[in-house]
C-alpha cells in the first residue's frame, strides 16, 4: 500500500517540547489570541494551563504539528488526506454541547466550558497507529473520558457507550459524498471507556484543537486504530447493548467492533505487521506493537478473547 508522505517534512521540522510549551504560554498571555487564531471558542485556550504531567505519555519523538493537522481523516469533510485542513474551515464549535444520556442516573446535556471544568486537564503524548498503516505521536490535552461517565452516574443496565459526531450538510457539505453513513458513530465496551487511557480531547501541541482534528471535543483510545477515536462528539449514550460503528456498518469483514491494534490481525487487503510514523521515510518503517504499545496497561481488558475474531 502506497503511503503519503506529507510533503516537505524532515526530521528536523518535528516540534520540539520546548516549542510547543512557549506557544501555550503565549497563547495563554494573551487574551485575544483566541480571536487571532479563527477559533470561535478559542477563549477556552486561556483555560489549558497549567497542565497535570500525566505518566501515561511516552517519550517518543513527537510528530511535527503540521502533519498530524494536514493529513487526516475526517469523511466529512473529505476523503483525501489533504482535504480537511481546507473543508473543515466551515465547522462552527461555538455554541457547542454534548448530550449523556442512556443508562444513567442524571442525564445532562454539557456546554463546552461546563465540560472542560468538569475535571483537571492534562498533557499526554500518545502514540496512534492507523489501519492504514501510518502512526503519530501527539501531544492531547483533556482528561480521562471516566469522568465525565461518572458524573452522570451510570446504572447496572451499562455495558457500552456510544458516541455520536455531529453532522450539518449546511457546514459539512462533502459529507454527501463521504461514502458511508453520517452521523459518524462509534463505540466502546464500559470497561474500555472507564480505562484511565481513554481519554476525552479538547487540544493538542498546547493549543485547542484545530477543526480538522476533531474540535471542539473528541475521543481519543490510544490502544486502538485511529478511526475509533470519534471527532466534534455531540452525543454520548450508555446502553446495554453493543452500539453500531460507522466503519464495522460500512465494512465489517474489514472493521471490526473492538479495532485493537494487532499486528498479527491483518487488514483484509494489506498487512498490519508494520508502520511508517507519519513525516518519516518510508524506509523507516517499524514493527507494529501489540496494543499500540500499550499492552502493559490494557491486555487484560481482553483477557480469554480470540482477538484474531474479536478484532
Amino acid at each position: 500500500m502506497l503511503i503519503k508522505k506529507a510533503a516537505g517534512l524532515r526530521h528536523s521540522d518535528v516540534t520540539p517540547r520546548h516549542v510547543y510549551l512557549n506557544r501555550r504560554r503565549f497563547l495563554a498571555a494573551l487574551p485575544a489570541a483566541g480571536a487571532a487564531f479563527g477559533v470561535p471558542w478559542a477563549g477556552a485556550a486561556m483555560k489549558l494551563g497549567p497542565l497535570a504531567k500525566s505518566p501515561f505519555s511516552t517519550d517518543e519523538k513527537i510528530t511535527p504539528f503540521e502533519a498530524v493537522s494536514h493529513y487526516n481523516n475526517y469523511y466529512e469533510f473529505g476523503t483525501s488526506k489533504e482535504q480537511p485542513a481546507e473543508a473543515a474551515k466551515t465547522l462552527r464549535t461555538s455554541p457547542w454541547s454534548v448530550a449523556v444520556e442512556g443508562a444513567v442516573a442524571k442525564p445532562k446535556v454539557f456546554d463546552l466550558d461546563a465540560l472542560m471544568k468538569m475535571a483537571p486537564l492534562e498533557e499526554r503524548i500518545y502514540r496512534h497507529r492507523c489501519v492504514e498503516a501510518w502512526s503519530i505521536v501527539v501531544p492531547w490535552i483533556g482528561f480521562p473520558l471516566n469522568a465525565l461517565i461518572k458524573e452522570v452516574e451510570p446504572t447496572s443496565k451499562a455495558k457500552y457507550v456510544a458516541f455520536q459526531s455531529l453532522y450539518d450538510p449546511k457546514q459539512m457539505p462533502l459529507g454527501r459524498s463521504a461514502g458511508i453513513a453520517l452521523p459518524y458513530v462509534e463505540g466502546l465496551r464500559m470497561d474500555e471507556a472507564m480505562h484511565p487511557l481513554a481519554l476525552l480531547g479538547f487540544g493538542m501541541y498546547g493549543e485547542v484543537l484545530p477543526n480538522q482534528n476533531g474540535a471542539p471535543v473528541r475521543l481519543i483510545v490510544p490502544w486502538k486504530y485511529g478511526f475509533k477515536s470519534i471527532k466534534s462528539i455531540v452525543k454520548i449514550k450508555l446502553t446495554d447493548r453493543q452500539p453500531p460503528c460507522t466503519w464495522n456498518i460500512t465494512a465489517a469483514d474489514e472493521y471490526g467492533f473492538y479495532s485493537n491494534v494487532n499486528p498479527k490481525r491483518d487488514h483484509p487487503r494489506w498487512s498490519q505487521a508494520r508502520e511508517q510514523r507519519l513525516g518519516e521515510d518510508v524506509i523507516s518503517m517499524r514493527p507494529t506493537l501489540m496494543f499500540n504499545g500499550y499492552e502493559g496497561e490494557v491486555a487484560k481488558l481482553y483477557e480469554g478473547m480470540d482477538l484474531m475474531r474479536n478484532y
